[in-house]
C-alpha cells in the first residue's frame, strides 16, 4: 500500500473506537445497534450521531434536496477518498457534536476548515496525516498488492452515512451527495425520535433485495459515565454512615441490610428511598437511613457489573484489534514451505481437490 492510499476496514465497534481513539478524540465509544426501538437506543444515552451503513447502488436517484448554503454550522466533507467513507462518517459526527473532547489536532482541524467549501474540506481530510495513520493503522497484510484497481461491475460496494442533531434540526451527511440533508426538525432531548422512522425508511427501501445493513451509534464512553455513577453512590453511601453513626447505632452487615430490604418490599413498602438533602437530616429515621443504605448498596453492586462488563469488552476489542494488525503472512507461508520441505503439501492439496463439493445449505 502506497504512503497516500487508504485501506479498507472492518465495519466493527471495537475498531471504530480505537481508531477515534488514535485520532486523539476522548471520551467516546461506538456500539453495535441491533435493534430501533426507543428502549435500545436510550440504553446508550447520550447519543452523539448514528452511523449507517448499506449496499450502494450506483444508478439510484434521490431527489431530495440538499442544504447548499455554507453559512450553517454544519461540518459537511465531500468524500475524495476511496475506501475512507466509514472514517468521514465518524469523522462528520465528531466534528459537528456539541461536548465532545476533539484533542488539540482535530479542534485545530476543524476551526482551520471551517470556512472552506464541501469540496476543500474533503481534500483537508485526505491529507491529514494524523486521520490517514490512524485509518491505515487497520490496514490487513497482504502477500500480493494490486494497486490502482477500480470497482467492477460485479463488486459489492458499501457506504456509510451520518445522522446527527444539530441547531434542533436532524441531518443526513452523505459525502456522496454535493451538500448535507436537511430531514426536518427534531427535539434536541429525543433526536432519536425523529431519526428512526427516517433509517427504517431506508431500511425498507432495500429489503427486498438486501438484508445486509449495519447501524452503529457514537456515544458516550460508558465506563466513564458508569464511574461517575459509582463514585456519586459511593459519596452518598458514606454519607448516609455518617447519618447513622451521628444517631449513636451500629451500621448492619451487608447481610442485614439485603435482608431489610427483602423485606420491605415484601411488605409492599417504598424501598426506594431517596438521598437526604441537606438540612432535612433530622426528619429521617435511623430505619429509614438502613433503607436507604441498603439502596445504595444494591446500587453499587449493579453498576460496578456493568463497570466491570465494559472494562472486559474494551479489553476484548482490544485483543481483537492486535490480531486484525498482526501480520499471519510470514507464518503461513513458511508452514506451506515446511510441509512442502516433507514431501507432506501436493498429498494434502490432492486430498482436498478429491473432496466432493459441499451442497448449498
Amino acid at each position: 500500500m502506497s504512503a497516500d492510499s487508504w485501506c479498507t476496514i472492518e465495519s466493527d465497534p471495537g475498531v471504530f473506537t480505537e481508531l477515534i481513539q488514535e485520532m486523539g478524540v476522548q471520551g467516546v465509544q461506538v456500539e453495535e445497534l441491533y435493534s430501533l426501538d426507543k428502549e435500545s437506543m436510550d440504553q446508550l444515552s447520550p447519543v452523539y450521531g448514528l452511523i449507517f451503513l448499506f449496499k450502494w447502488r450506483a444508478n439510484e436517484q434521490d431527489e431530495r434536496p440538499v442544504d447548499t448554503d455554507p453559512s450553517h454550522d454544519v461540518f459537511f466533507a465531500s468524500q475524495v477518498i476511496n475506501n475512507a467513507c466509514a472514517t468521514q462518517a465518524i469523522l462528520s459526527i465528531l466534528l459537528n457534536a456539541p461536548g465532545v473532547s476533539l484533542g488539540a489536532e482535530l479542534t485545530n482541524f476543524k476551526l482551520f476548515t471551517k470556512e472552506f467549501p464541501p469540496n476543500l474540506k474533503g481534500l483537508a481530510i485526505s491529507n491529514s496525516d494524523l486521520v490517514r495513520k490512524a485509518h491505515n493503522s487497520f490496514a490487513r497484510a497482504e502477500p500480493f498488492i494490486l494497486e490502482g484497481r477500480g470497482a467492477e461491475n460485479d463488486d459489492e460496494l458499501y457506504h456509510f452515512i451520518s445522522y446527527i442533531p444539530i441547531n434542533g434540526k436532524l441531518y443526513e451527511l452523505d459525502g456522496l451527495k454535493s451538500g448535507p440533508i436537511c430531514l426536518g426538525e427534531c427535539p434536541p432531548d429525543d433526536w432519536l425520535a425523529a431519526a428512526r422512522p427516517e433509517i427504517q425508511r431506508r431500511i425498507d427501501q432495500y429489503s427486498a433485495k438486501e438484508i445486509r445493513f449495519n447501524l452503529m451509534a457514537i456515544i458516550r464512553n460508558r465506563a466513564e459515565i458508569f464511574s461517575e455513577e459509582q463514585a456519586r453512590y459511593e459519596r452518598e453511601r458514606d454519607r448516609t454512615i455518617g447519618l447513622v453513626q451521628s444517631r449513636g447505632a451500629s451500621i448492619p452487615t451487608n447481610d442485614e441490610l439485603e435482608a431489610m430490604l427483602d423485606r420491605a418490599r415484601t411488605l409492599g413498602a417504598d424501598a426506594h428511598i431517596a438521598p437526604v438533602e441537606a438540612g432535612m437530616e433530622s426528619s429521617v429515621t435511623v430505619d429509614e437511613l438502613f433503607l436507604l443504605l441498603a439502596t445504595l448498596n444494591e446500587q453499587l453492586a449493579t453498576v460496578r457489573a456493568k463497570l466491570r462488563l465494559e472494562e472486559d469488552k474494551f479489553a476484548q476489542w482490544r485483543t481483537e484489534n492486535v490480531r486484525r494488525r498482526h501480520n499471519y503472512v510470514p507464518f503461513i507461508l513458511n508452514f506451506i514451505k515446511l510441509l512442502a520441505s516433507k514431501g507432506e503439501l501436493m498429498p494434502l492439496v490432492n486430498k482436498a481437490k478429491q473432496k466432493p463439493p459441499r451442497a448449498a445449505q
